[in-house]
């Protein structure tokens, strides 16, 4: 069948308009709508590996009661950045080995975005490598040894932090406090020679009491699970040191000194954070605590109104006076939520970067601001203790 002239003009038409459109001849395609902005968390997971259990639990129920009392004031306040802070805890029931495992499990199955804890030095670096692996930042409230934030070749570890002065200061502190103010000439150390936290201590102790002119008249060893002291004691008290420094913790710590007194050793004992614990007086007695003093990260008694408001609430909610361990608790779960609302998102990279940057931040145990090897340039104080075995501030001590 033969097309009319005009319908075959018609269909040219069509044609050469097709081709054209083909060779780009019609209008680009609307840009595609932009992503959604991704939806904001409902709330902020952060791990808990403390010890809750086991020969430190004391320290770590404290700093545990003192996080979760800041974590609850920062979500009545609406949160970080208005999302609320959530407190995914874990027991390493004092153990090295469990708490690498419990930083495994916050991480990798509870999806935490940062980790508080542990307590001790040697707990901590069982969890630091984990840390480091899975790229998210680790605040220990109360860890001293250096090696936990500078590996052994000078580097800072990237995602490690601490919120109390290193061991160094602190031995530095009970060194020049013996030689000063107890006028102490010679000194005996009695090191727990399984614990990175007292070797650290003794370590820098010896290096800064002979440096100043004393003596170390002995230097004797004990591991975490002795019980009696007494023919190591015997050895130290013929040495007639005019201090004796016990860097440990408050279970050995209170043993050793009610031993000691027992043995009729009556000159001071010099110690370390490690002593501040409610159950100290339990285990040692009030008689045995007199000339026992130690360095601290805090003291109760001070008249700061930061530190009054936060002694008052810590009582009322828990019953009992926050020790040293509370307090830095509660100074990291702040410094952390600070770091989070500057970091813009809780995400660990930005979150690990903001905590590097914290400069003068107020807090109940001081200013804190966080040096290049992620350590906090703070005071220390000195307690000792009444007839009744209860604390006494004796003095602060500026870094």
């Amino acid at each position: 069948m033969k097309l009319s002239k005009k319908v075959a003009l018609i269909l040219v038409l069509a044609f050469l308009v097709t081709i054209a459109g083909g060779c780009g001849g019609s209008k680009p395609a609307p840009a595609p709508a932009p992503a959604p902005a991704p939806e904001k968390p409902k709330e902020i997971l952060i791990g808990a590996n403390f010890e809750l259990s086991g020969n430190v639990a004391t320290f770590g129920i404290s700093a545990v009661n003192a996080i979760e009392m800041a974590f609850a004031e920062i979500n009545a306040g609406g949160g970080v950045n208005g999302i609320p802070l959530k407190l995914v805890k874990v027991d390493n029931k004092s153990d090295t080995g469990e708490a690498t495992n419990v930083a495994t499990k916050l991480i990798t199955q509870d999806k935490v975005v940062a980790l508080l804890g542990p307590v001790t030095s040697t707990n901590v670096l069982g969890a630091v490598p984990v840390a480091t692996q899975y790229k998210v930042p680790l605040i220990t409230p109360t860890g001293t040894n250096p090696k936990i934030t500078v590996d052994d070749s000078g580097k800072t570890r990237e995602w490690a932090f601490r919120t109390c002065f290193i061991d160094p200061f602190q031995g530095f502190v009970g060194a020049n406090f013996a030689i000063n103010t107890l006028k102490a000439k010679t000194a005996a150390i009695f090191i727990e020679k399984n614990s990175d936290y007292a070797k650290g201590l003794a370590e820098v102790f010896e290096k800064t009491f002979t440096e100043k002119g004393g003596k170390i008249v002995a230097k004797e060893y004990f591991v975490t699970e002795d019980k009696d002291f007494r023919a190591t004691l015997t050895k130290i008290k013929a040495a007639n040191p005019d201090v004796l420094y016990v860097p440990s913790y408050y279970e050995q710590d209170g043993l050793i000194a009610k031993q000691a007194r027992e043995l009729g050793y009556t000159k001071p004992i010099v110690g370390a954070d490690g002593w501040d614990s409610e159950k100290l007086l339990q285990i040692a007695g009030a008689k045995a605590l007199q000339e026992v003093y130690f360095t601290n990260h805090y003291s109760p008694q001070d008249t700061d109104p930061k530190l009054v408001k936060f002694v008052e609430n810590y009582k009322a909610k828990y019953g009992s006076v926050p020790d040293a361990l509370a307090a830095l608790g509660y100074d990291a779960a702040y410094i952390l939520a600070d770091a989070i609302k500057r970091a813009g998102a809780p995400e660990p990279a930005k979150i690990k970067d903001a905590l590097a940057a914290t400069k003068g931040f107020v807090g109940v145990t001081g200013s804190v601001s966080i040096d290049d090897k992620h350590n906090p340039v703070k005071g220390a104080v000195i307690i000792t203790f009444d007839k009744d075995g209860k604390q006494i501030f004796k003095e602060k001590v500026n870094p």
